[in-house]
């Protein structure tokens, strides 16, 4: 596996001689972020060696380099789930890869549904900690050279990261809430059950990714920061049926508010 991540940053180190320092992962319908971006590289997934491709609907499929708020990022448009038939290695090589091309810190986005009952659609959601019911990525042989047999997780989300985010949506009058994100396998969408369970074990909100994108960031010691916008309940008498096109638009309508935290927050990362 070591040479599989050695030879995609290769690939790509060679093709666009980038010092990336930060690293983004857009979620589904959050790919517009790109817009904010002064592209300098941009590279399909199908393209870079061993890289898996994007299957969903909302997923571009590429990998984006420039500058946004004064660093230098490289951005996922599109990211891979474990739903689609990739192995965890698979869907988290990216990041592994972005950590070879130099980044110190990691910003995810996802689209979740919502447990709690305080939530409502188009809010947004600051990841505080989360749950992973997805088999965790870091199961198999360790390679000692990316990072230690046994991470620490007791600080999954960076402390300094949320509290800078916090700052900006104060300032910038954006409403957000904070709380605990739930890792799921997916495809299925939840059933009324099934979002009870996740709200009575502490769920503030429920995906189908992140989770496992940010074990191995930590497994490598890059500091993490995630935020979820909220497009459909999973609240009882608040559930409806929801297409994967409906939770693309709310994801659509609330991405301007995202992108402005998010570029904020680069703006302000000292590294």
């Amino acid at each position: 596996m070591l040479q599989v991540i050695k030879d995609s940053s290769k690939f790509i180190k060679d093709k666009t001689n980038f010092n990336a320092e930060i690293g983004i992962i857009l979620g589904t319908g959050l790919g517009g972020v790109v817009s904010e971006i002064e592209i300098e590289h941009c590279i399909p997934y199908k393209d870079i060696p061993h890289f898996p491709l994007s299957t969903v609907e909302g997923h571009s499929g590429r990998l984006i380099f420039g500058k946004l708020g004064g660093k230098n990022v490289v951005a996922m448009q599109g990211r891979f789930h474990f739903y689609e038939g990739y192995p965890l290695e698979k869907v988290t090589l990216p990041v592994r890869v972005m950590k070879l091309l130099g980044i110190k810190k990691l910003i995810v986005s996802n689209a979740s549904g919502g447990v709690n009952p305080e939530f409502e659609v188009g809010d947004l959601m600051i990841l505080e900690d989360h749950i992973c019911l997805i088999p965790n990525p870091l199961i198999g042989r360790n390679i000692e050279e990316l990072g230690t047999r046994f991470p620490d997780m007791s600080e999954p989300y960076d402390k300094d990261l949320i509290r800078i985010a916090e700052e900006i949506s104060k300032e910038k009058n954006i409403s957000i809430k904070k709380g605990v994100y739930v890792a799921l396998t997916g495809p299925t969408l939840e059933t009324p059950a099934e979002y009870k369970y996740m709200r009575i074990i502490g769920g503030d909100t429920v995906g189908m990714s992140t989770a496992p994108e940010v074990i191995i960031a930590r497994h490598m010691d890059i500091p993490c920061f995630a935020i979820s916008v909220i497009t459909d309940l999973g609240v009882p008498g608040k559930i409806k049926k929801v297409t994967h096109e409906e939770i693309q638009k709310v994801s659509e309508v609330a991405e301007p508010k995202l992108t402005l935290i998010i570029k904020e927050l680069i703006s302000r990362i000292k590294l």
